[in-house]
């Protein structure tokens, strides 16, 4: 199978391609890269020509943070409709994290993952759980979670709270050269809080998380990340406090890495409206002088990644109040364009430093051969149409998820085509989406 890419705009810092390239490839490779127009279509003879034109050609999108809920939630997304949902946004690669029922605690729920994904659209790589049931008393046998294919540990939706426990999993974290994903939360800091502490909290009457909430944890995680020598990843930075602690410890040498997600740095809690649970996650939305630091970190590279934290939860339980409603929203079919819209548009990312966020930043991290669209790598690819404003709509989502605050958003920058290896397994035709092997969204 060739399948032949023209006159798109490649940018590929892996490779240090930006500009005008042809790209082919055949079956799951690239096999060539060349300047716009050396080559020859009529001899290539590819069994698929995509022209494009006005269009950007990027390394397929890795998400390293993505609620999957299946097993045990299957009423809020399984493994197939948020692979349809993560193709349709431009990954080509997820991690799943452990938060399911049972949660990603053994062996056999991580081969769970794998079987229930091997025929699906994109790549999904499962988290294992640190402790027990995440109920944070008993540790998991870590190596045996890694053996069987966990591409990290987390705790994700919690810390573990027990700092002796936990310096336990980071050391066996270090010796088997594995991440550790830091979810950075105080919960009895926390307490009953639903939103950031702040003028907004106090305009609505809700209980507020502090940014200490945050910033305690992110201190003791890097304390023991230096003393551990483990690989830690912070999850969901959302605070001025985190990415300060961020840069100083990378500065000192700590193997240590973080992500924000694109609502905290395209809203603050001043954008919140009312008793709208759509902007209830977790961490909350912070102030704009947070989101302003939140933008410092990504243009100066303090922050490394851009994720989603896709988390999706039913209708019913996202139309409760603010303060009954669960923590979370959706992402992976919104997270592209926001970005663009919001970064690199206005100049404060180029399109470099986009791709560096979202693809290939992320697989250095895991330590896969993604990421890049260089002569002999996987053929995972992303075709954007830069130019191409459009209203985010959450009743087009193939995730059965429909919370998000962005509803409604004019944005730029949308998913043409999504190549996982080498095969088109998303397409945009005719304001009509299509996903290879599946029968439409859900509905």
């Amino acid at each position: 199978m060739l399948l032949f890419i023209k006159n798109g705009y490649v940018v590929d810092p892996g490779s240090n391609i930006e500009g005008n390239y042809d790209v082919l490839i055949k079956d799951d490779r690239v096999c060539s890269v060349e300047l716009r127009g050396c080559m020859n279509e009529a001899d290539i003879k590819a069994d698929r020509v995509i022209d494009a034109s006005n269009m950007l050609v990027i390394p397929g999108l890795i998400d390293l943070h993505v609620h999957l809920r299946e097993p045990g939630y299957e009423y809020k997304e399984t493994i197939l409709t948020g692979g349809r949902a993560a193709v349709a946004g431009g990954y080509t690669t997820i991690c799943a994290m452990p938060n399911t029922k049972p949660a990603y605690d053994n062996p056999d729920t991580i081969n769970y993952v794998f079987e229930k994904a091997k025929n699906d659209l994109i790549n999904i790589l499962p988290i294992g759980a640190i402790t027990m049931g995440q109920e944070g008393e008993r540790l998991t046998d870590i190596p045996e979670l890694i053996k069987a294919g966990a591409v990290g540990i987390s705790e994700d939706g919690k810390s573990v709270m027990d700092t002796s426990l936990y310096a336990k999993a980071m050391e066996q974290a270090a010796i088997l050269n594995t991440i550790v994903f830091a979810h950075c939360e105080d919960k009895s800091l926390a307490s009953n809080g639903v939103i950031n502490a702040g003028s907004k909290a106090m305009e609505l009457g809700l209980e507020g998380i502090s940014n200490a909430v945050e910033d305690i944890i992110v201190a003791r995680d890097i304390i023991l990340a230096k003393e551990t020598g483990c690989r830690l990843h912070l999850c969901h930075c959302s605070t001025k406090g985190s990415v300060n602690m961020l840069e100083m410890a990378k500065n000192n040498g700590i193997l240590v890495t973080g992500e924000t997600c694109p609502h905290y740095f395209a809203l603050s809690d001043d954008d919140i409206p009312g008793d709208d649970s759509n902007f209830k996650m977790n961490p909350p939305l912070r102030s704009t002088r947070d989101v302003e630091a939140i933008i410092y970190a990504l243009k100066n590279d303090v922050l490394d990644v851009i994720a989603t934290d896709h988390a999706p939860h039913s209708k019913e339980e996202k139309n409760k109040s603010f303060k009954e409603a669960p923590f979370g929203i959706v992402g992976l079919e919104t997270a592209l364009s926001i970005t663009y819209t919001k970064l690199v548009r206005t100049g404060i990312l180029n399109k470099a430093q986009m791709v560096e966020k979202m693809s290939l930043n992320p697989a250095k991290i895991l330590g896969i051969d993604r990421g890049c669209i260089g002569e002999g790598k996987i053929a995972d690819i992303t075709i954007i149409d830069p130019n191409d404003e459009f209203t985010i709509d959450k009743h087009k989502f193939f995730s059965k998820g429909m919370n998000t605050p962005f509803h409604g958003k004019r944005v730029y920058g949308r998913v043409l085509y999504t190549i996982v290896s080498g095969e088109v397994k998303y397409e945009y035709i005719n304001m009509k989406n299509t996903i290879k092997q599946s029968e439409g969204r859900h509905d």
